[in-house]
């Protein structure tokens, strides 16, 4: 099976959310001796992106935006074992801290951005939903990252992504870190109102915007 084959399945996977599709086509990949890292950024990512879209123009629902990014977890999964085992780490571009906001429960779409930025070469400590900002600075001292993303999916919780700016700099670390915002309530205006580093509509843009924040 061609590479175009193998991509157009692993496109198709995501569509479907058919995990059983998903796991052949990478080990397939993986058997032919393909690079995991690209048949992962150019099949499924290019397909939980166009599911992420079809999501928001209301034509896929969020049942299916779920199993696919459960799917997509699972593939990702597979792709960092293969590339241990081969000794293909890439060169790191810098690292990413990633959360959803204190008391958002929503971490669908944050789920899909640190799965995007990761085949980008980019670190990412994902650190799950509902996290007060105390933790996420802590979490970003300690791994030594580059960029801070928050996600509020919800109004009540996007002022969250405020305090993070005001505490970063009150404590004087805001010029350690690259900041970036998103959910649906948020903005470029919103980004700017702040003073955030960047501001992403979806999954495809952060992975672009946190490329440029780190100067690629």
């Amino acid at each position: 099976m061609s590479k175009e084959d193998i991509i157009r399945d692993a496109i198709e996977s995501m569509h479907k959310g058919n995990e059983k599709l998903a796991i052949e086509a990478m080990e397939r990949a993986i058997a032919e001796g393909l690079d995991p890292v690209e048949i992962l950024a150019d099949g499924f990512s290019a397909g939980i992106r166009e599911v992420g879209d079809l999501f928001s123009r209301g034509t896929v629902f969020l049942p299916q935006l779920m199993m696919t990014a459960d799917v997509m977890q699972k593939v990702s999964a597979l792709v960092d074992k293969e590339i241990a085992s081969r000794g293909l780490t890439a060169e790191k571009k810098g690292v990413m801290v990633i959360a959803t906001v204190q008391a958002d429960v929503h971490d669908i779409g944050k789920g899909i951005v640190a799965s995007l930025v990761k085949t980008q070469g980019i670190e990412v400590i994902d650190l799950g939903r509902d996290v007060p900002v105390e933790t996420i600075i802590e979490r970003a001292e300690e791994h030594k990252a580059d960029i801070i993303g928050t996600s509020a999916l919800l109004t009540t919780t996007l002022n969250e992504q405020k305090k993070l700016e005001e505490m970063l700099k009150s404590e004087g670390l805001r010029d350690k870190y690259k900041t970036m915002v998103g959910g649906a309530p948020a903005t470029q205006r919103w980004a700017d109102r702040i003073g955030a580093d960047a501001y992403a509509e979806d999954a495809g843009e952060a992975v672009v915007k946190a490329l440029a924040l780190l100067g690629h």
